[in-house]
């Protein structure tokens, strides 16, 4: 068996995406948003230049069983652009062969290509299995440098 790959996803690999997506909202115990609303937000995010999905595969001759979502932003701190992981999903018959570390791989390869500086994420800190993945990709609490660690903090607005 070949080792598992990742490719950035085309705008006609939009339905693929969602798909994935919507297994992971499922995975996460939601209902919301519906399948249309992430197909739709797929869609025109495919189309925004600071915006990528990445799709991963087992092997060659798979269908893809992970999605990631990467996102730039400008940073006046770094003068160049940080890369913002959003979501990682990968299908649970497919975890433990390489497809998340292939996704992760493929996303600080475009996160340096795009001259970001600097590539950060959330997850709960009670996610072992992600948190493991993530620190063996080389991802930790001080990102941003400095003596404690860095959180992540947000605020519903709804």
């Amino acid at each position: 068996m070949s080792a598992a790959r990742a490719w950035v996803a085309r705008p006609d690999e939009a339905e693929t995406v969602a798909a994935l997506l919507v297994e992971f909202r499922d995975h996460l115990d939601h209902d919301w948003p519906s399948a249309n609303a992430f197909l739709a937000s797929v869609e025109r995010l495919l189309e925004d230049r600071d915006a990528e999905f990445l799709l991963a595969a087992c092997d060659d001759d798979s269908p893809p069983e992970g999605v990631l979502q990467l996102r730039f932003r400008f940073s006046v701190w770094t003068a160049a652009p940080d890369a913002w992981l959003e979501d990682l999903f990968v299908r649970e018959g497919a975890r433990g062969a390489g497809v998340g570390h292939a996704l992760l791989a493929l996303a600080v390869q475009r996160a340096g290509e795009r001259g970001a500086k600097r590539i950060e994420l959330d997850t709960n800190e009670d996610n072992d299995v992600a948190l493991a993945l993530y620190r063996s990709n080389g991802f930790s609490e001080r990102s941003k440098g400095g003596e404690g660690r860095d959180l992540f903090l947000g605020r519903s607005l709804d």
